[in-house]
């Protein structure tokens, strides 16, 4: 095995030891069939899933549109902000058993706005259980408002009016859902405004939409980080421009598998990326829906693509300068991977 691991349990005890950040999380992307259940009883709320088991074969999707069905089908059940609170307070339990020990998430208030639920109470649940979580574990976290790129822009501005009592709160904005069609252009001015409220900038492009998007992304919205990126790969002088500007790329090695943007985990690109410069992380985007958090998604690629101590040492350092902590946070981060590597 590459660089001393005598075992794919040795290699999987370093990785669990390994102090990282996870930088691309939708939180509704997390609720497991069992709190869905859960919370559907609590507001009784009709789902055409009879059992778990059938949930989880429902998870049978092949592209990003299918699975996006399901996912606002799942949606439905989050109604109070102790949901919302309940659905987080899992989510960093999770995390914190990988280690994880600081998170920026995104989350959809479109998606429950649109439902009748107040942005306020969104918003209260979800930093509610994000504060729990700094007392009980330690785990600092960034909360990141993304925009549905299949709506309006128009939309996206009232949803960011709506915004504005709470942005002590939020640390970003971002740019989700059916990548195909909805280029980044589109969104060019809400994003400017967001900007010029102080607000950081991220966008998902170069999942299923060509390298062209990611261009438009770093040129128009002015990204501070690229979600996903996969396809820039498919451009010479764009994969040097990413890597000369130190542009940080999150990826979802297990969610790429599933949405099937790799044909087998063995073909991932995540190894490519960082041989070419890349500043890429692992993460696990919408882990109830793709099959493992933060840990199984580096033992994934870890093992497909005999990633070495050193490449799984800079992929957790990546997650944390690709952060938007400060630079001493960030420093204290560094150190406690240099010490544990």
């Amino acid at each position: 095995m590459a660089d001393g691991f005598a075992s794919r349990e040795e290699r999987a005890a370093f990785i669990a030891g390994v102090p990282k950040a996870e930088l691309h999380l939708h939180i509704e992307g997390s609720l497991e069939p069992e709190l869905m259940f859960e919370l559907a009883q609590r507001n009784n709320v009709a789902i055409p899933f009879a059992s778990v088991e059938e949930v989880r074969a429902a998870y049978a999707f092949s592209n990003l549109q299918d699975f996006l069905d399901i996912y606002y089908q799942g949606m439905g059940v989050l109604h109070t902000e102790q949901d919302f609170h309940d659905l987080t307070a899992a989510y960093c339990a999770r995390a914190d058993a990988d280690n994880v020990r600081h998170i920026e998430i995104f989350f959809d208030p479109q998606g429950h706005t649109s439902r009748g639920v107040a942005f306020a109470t969104v918003i209260a649940g979800i930093t509610r259980a994000l504060d729990d979580a700094r007392t009980t574990y330690g785990m600092t976290s960034k909360l990141i408002l993304c925009f549905l790129r299949h709506l309006s822009e128009a939309d996206a501005e009232a949803t960011l009016d709506e915004a504005l009592p709470y942005l002590d709160r939020i640390a970003g904005v971002g740019l989700d859902s059916s990548e195909v069609g909805h280029p980044p252009s589109k969104f060019e001015r809400v994003f400017a405004r967001a900007r010029g409220l102080g607000l950081k900038i991220v966008a998902h492009a170069g999942e299923e939409g060509p390298p062209a998007y990611v261009h438009e992304a770093l040129d128009l919205l002015k990204v501070d980080r690229i979600d996903h990126g996969n396809r820039s790969l498919e451009d010479p002088a764009l994969v040097r421009r990413l890597a000369g500007e130190g542009m940080t790329l999150t990826v979802c090695p297990l969610s790429n598998l599933k949405l099937c943007v790799v044909g087998d985990i063995a073909d991932h690109p995540l190894k490519t990326m960082l041989d070419a410069g890349l500043h890429a992380t692992v993460n696990s985007d919408d882990p109830s829906y793709f099959g493992g958090y933060v840990n199984a998604n580096y033992l994934a690629v870890a093992d497909a693509l005999d990633l070495s101590r050193a490449d799984l040492v800079a992929l957790a350092r990546n997650s944390f300068t690709g952060s938007f902590l400060s630079d001493a946070e960030k420093a204290r981060h560094l150190a406690a991977i240099d010490a544990y590597a």
